[in-house]
């Protein structure tokens, strides 16, 4: 078998002469005349292909011409590519039904923790949205949205999160001043009872763990001058206020403050490292690049999986960079705020977010479950 020698070839017509071109990963191929074949195979081997590799796509065309002593000569027409592991659709899309049918119906729901952020409560502060009177009606309106959406997830445990700026204060740096229908005193004490409801709700549905960092509102300052260390802050003297309370009543919960001279904490979630800061550190709009630093410079929110943040008053869901260890997504979650309004804010540059409470869960399979996060 062969191509035949150029001696013994009658005349070819011009479009069976033997040619090849190619296009991407398919070859078209004229072989000119040579000796019959038996098999596919066996044509690709005439050109140096293993039949192994390459295959022949669609039919092959032939053009025939029989010799004086009754053989025959052939020129054939075939395209060529390399083999591609040919996929069984059907068994592709059962595969993923049964995947479906296992996602849908989990033999056991996964252990969850449910996080809460209160954020900006500014607890004193009057603005476009009223004053205290305004804000104890809204915050209790989250707490029955809370107690009604644990109800609903029943986590394992619940998480809450004090992302500062709990009080207004009156030193804390703000254009104006003197604008609370509050004095401090009385702050610290609404305060104390605002964060007392939140856990006694929570508690309702098992075991609570609050997590309280300090803030620019909360700070111990003489206008803008800063005093003291970041733990001399009234948002965690409130907390500390009211582990005690929690404690003599019996409340199945506990409390997680940064070291002294820190401002940041994590706290641990069926494996998912929670961070929380306030926010007033970064720059605006610079908060993620304040995060990668943090992680460089080997500081505990820089292990962090999902960072929630305050101070800017608006929600912000952004996913940025990967956990190197678990190959999971990680989180930016800018807080929406609870606060009565920051109308110097609206009136300079013309933004405003509705107040919030953010809910979301971190799971033991999947860690930080998008499609749980809420806004009551």
């Amino acid at each position: 078998m062969g191509l035949v020698e150029d001696a013994a070839v009658p005349p070819v017509p011009a479009e069976w002469m033997a040619r090849q071109v190619i296009r991407g990963d398919e070859a078209e191929i004229v072989t000119g005349p040579m000796k019959p074949v038996e098999t596919d195979a066996e044509l690709l081997r005439q050109f140096g292909y293993d039949p192994d590799e390459i295959e022949i796509v669609g039919t092959i065309n032939q053009w025939r011409k029989q010799q004086p002593d009754g053989s025959w000569i052939v020129s054939y027409y075939f395209r060529s590519r390399p083999r591609r592991e040919a996929l069984d659709l059907p068994a592709l899309y059962a595969a993923a039904r049964e995947a479906v049918m296992r996602h849908e119906c989990p033999a056991a729901r996964p252990p969850r923790v449910t996080v809460v952020a209160l954020a900006d409560a500014q607890i004193g502060k009057t603005g476009s949205r009223g004053g205290t009177a305004e804000l104890l009606e809204r915050l209790t309106v989250k707490r029955g949205a809370l107690d009604r959406e644990l109800l609903r997830r029943g986590p394992a445990w619940t998480l809450i999160l004090d992302v500062g700026d709990l009080v207004e204060n009156f030193e804390s740096g703000g254009n104006p001043q003197f604008t609370n229908d509050l004095s401090l005193a009385q702050q610290l004490d609404c305060a104390a009872t605002e964060v007392y409801e939140f856990v006694r709700v929570a508690a309702k549905h098992g075991p609570v763990v609050v997590a309280a960092v300090p803030s620019n509102h909360g700070a111990w300052r003489r206008g803008k001058t800063e005093l003291g260390k970041p733990g001399d802050d009234f948002g965690l003297f409130v907390h500390q206020q009211v582990r005690k309370v929690a404690e003599a009543a019996g409340i199945d919960a506990r409390w997680v403050f940064p070291p002294k001279h820190d401002e940041a904490v994590t706290v641990e979630a069926v494996g998912t490292v929670v961070g929380v800061v306030h926010g007033h550190r970064s720059r605006p709009g610079r908060l993620i690049d304040w995060w990668a630093k943090q992680q460089h410079g080997g500081q505990p929110v820089g292990a962090a999986d999902v960072l929630v943040t305050g101070h800017y008053h608006h929600l912000v869901v952004q996913p940025t960079g990967r956990n190197p260890h678990t190959s999971r997504t990680r989180w930016w979650l800018q807080c929406p705020t609870l606060d009565n309004g920051s109308d110097w804010f609206r009136n300079r540059l013309g933004e405003d977010s509705d107040p919030g409470l953010l809910v979301f869960d971190v799971t033991e399979d999947h860690g930080f479950d998008l499609q749980s996060l809420t806004v009551l």
